[in-house]
């Protein structure tokens, strides 16, 4: 099993001079940790206008950085948004970024899911899915050697040569963000890897796997001319400390990351307020005083506690056949420190375990081969992003708070 950390460089209110300054470098520090440590990935979302939620327009200046301080970790787009950005400056980009990093990008694409984001950039939800489809077409030949051209309904492109080409050839892997949980299998049927931004229990991601390599191996059905990448990885909530009572008490920012992604979904088209009117900070701390109960259960969930705690859970999502769980401890106003000591616990008392796990090598080799043969389970009693003990958000009062 390979270990991610992930990033949306969370910043709630209030803001002070020097907070995002501190919050990049902060990050970049904890990145160094991470690769130090043995991780495998450090995954960065792009996300615009996203106040509190998001400061990460620019993942790949992000990324860049981080390629000067690290060695070994691989540096993941958790994505690059095809939507908002030409298809040849992603090239552009993708292939600088693996030039700097000697080889170590991760392609993540995804579309976005908010209009907040889509409509300064001219784009809506009714089309942005083939504009992804459109763009994904457009990108690969920029990658070979010589000249492309591209001519479709979104894009017209004449014929230049993007340059720089990407060291590890002929792309860097792909993946696709699976915002919504039906999207893991249309992710598998266009051969991307599934990065899973859900926070599911292990009997829903044995569901989802199966439908992921169902989908890869029997409906395969590729968008452009690319290497497929077969793998599956989910997100979890992250703290790890010596009691699961000091886990709990470190770990307020996945709930808040919880209260944002529910508060935030409960609008029409995950619409946010004009910039300013809402604090979110604010308002999650009266979310926090009317539901203490729902906040306790919500810190049970995801890998929040001791490395024994840990542990248990990481071997129920090992039997269900995950390739990457992707760590999430930066949010809310998780403190760096925390965030450290965290990672270096979890690196020294769990990761050892996972480190070599010949019997999963074994069964992803006969799935992709034929050799095993996957039941197709029915994934409709699995479709809860956020797991049995997620915090909830009505739509009255996100309305409200709007």
């Amino acid at each position: 099993m390979k270990f991610g950390i992930f990033y949306e460089l969370q910043l709630p209110r209030p803001w002070h001079a020097g907070d995002e300054l501190k919050l990049y470098q902060d990050a970049l520090t904890q990145l160094e940790t991470a690769d130090r440590l043995g991780y495998d990935y450090a995954w960065v979302v792009e996300h615009h206008f996203l106040e509190e939620y998001s400061h990460s327009p620019s993942p790949e200046s992000f990324l860049a950085a981080a390629s000067q301080r690290t060695g070994k970790i691989r540096l993941g787009h958790g994505i690059f948004q095809l939507t908002t950005n030409h298809p040849a400056r992603v090239a552009e980009r993708v292939a600088v970024l693996d030039l700097l990093s000697n080889g170590r990008v991760e392609f993540g694409m995804g579309e976005s899911a908010s209009i907040t984001e889509l409509t300064p950039f001219g784009r809506d939800m009714e089309t942005k899915k083939e504009v992804f489809e459109e763009a994904v077409r457009a990108i690969f030949p920029m990658f070979r050697e010589g000249g492309s051209e591209h001519h479709g309904k979104y894009f017209d492109i004449p014929l230049r040569n993007v340059v720089p080409k990407p060291v590890q050839k002929p792309h860097p892997p792909l993946w696709m963000a699976c915002s919504q949980l039906p999207t893991i299998e249309r992710a598998g049927q266009n051969g991307f890897g599934a990065l899973g931004f859900q926070f599911v229990s292990a009997d829903a991601a044995h569901a989802w796997v199966h439908a992921y390599y169902n989908a890869i191996t029997k409906r395969l059905k590729k968008l452009a001319d690319y290497e497929i990448n077969p793998n599956m990885a989910l997100v979890s909530f992250f703290m790890c400390a010596k009691t699961d009572e000091e886990a709990r008490a470190r770990a307020d920012g996945a709930t808040f990351f919880q209260f944002a992604l529910r508060f935030y979904g409960a609008s029409q088209n995950r619409q946010r307020p004009a910039p300013g009117t809402v604090n979110m900070w604010e308002e999650y701390n009266k979310w926090k005083r009317e539901n203490p109960e729902a906040q306790e259960a919500a810190l049970r969930g995801g890998l929040i506690g001791s490395p024994e705690t840990i542990r248990k859970k990481l071997r129920r999502f090992r039997s269900s056949h995950i390739d990457q769980v992707i760590l999430l401890n930066q949010a809310g106003k998780n403190s760096h420190e925390h965030i450290c000591d965290s990672l270096e616990l979890f690196a020294r008392e769990v990761m050892p375990e996972f480190a070599s796990d010949p019997e999963h090598d074994a069964w992803k080799a006969g799935v992709m081969s034929g050799a095993i043969k996957l039941e197709e389970i029915d994934t409709e009693a699995f479709k809860d992003r956020y797991g049995k003990l997620a915090v909830s958000v009505g739509p009255a009062q996100a309305a409200a708070a709007g």
